[in-house]
């Protein structure tokens, strides 16, 4: 990406992109491979930035990831159960399956919001 075309903070998050150069990858594999779903790289391969500045630095992703999936699981349920009116027992085994899929990218995603939180977009760094 050359620096005429700057990626904005939201793609940059959605992308799971670096939070200083908005260029490196947050994540070694994809988000819906289950291949180390955990795993992050160290530090930015294009910056260098340190993913990990000291221990228990993303322990605000927690509180990010449970207010999105619990908003997420909420709306999920009203919909399929008052909007398509789906029992209740349906519309909750219909969220654990969608769950189940898509924990791994909650968890990136919630890393990613808090890293782009704590961390100032650097333009020198593209």
């Amino acid at each position: 990406m050359n620096n005429d075309h700057k990626r904005s903070k939201l793609s940059s998050i959605l992308a799971l992109k670096c939070a200083r150069c908005h260029t490196g990858d947050l994540f070694p594999t994809g988000s819906f491979s289950f291949n180390k779903p955990f795993d992050m790289y160290e530090k930015c391969p294009h910056c260098g930035l340190d993913y990990e500045p000291e221990p228990g630095f993303y322990f605000g992703a927690m509180f990010i990831s449970y207010i999105i999936s619990g908003w997420f699981c909420i709306l999920f349920i009203l919909f399929f159960h008052w909007v398509l009116d789906w029992s209740l027992n349906a519309s909750f085994a219909v969220l654990l399956a969608i769950l189940a899929i898509i924990f791994v990218w909650f968890f990136r995603f919630s890393r990613s919001v808090w890293l782009h939180i704590v961390t100032k977009y650097d333009p020198s760094k593209v």
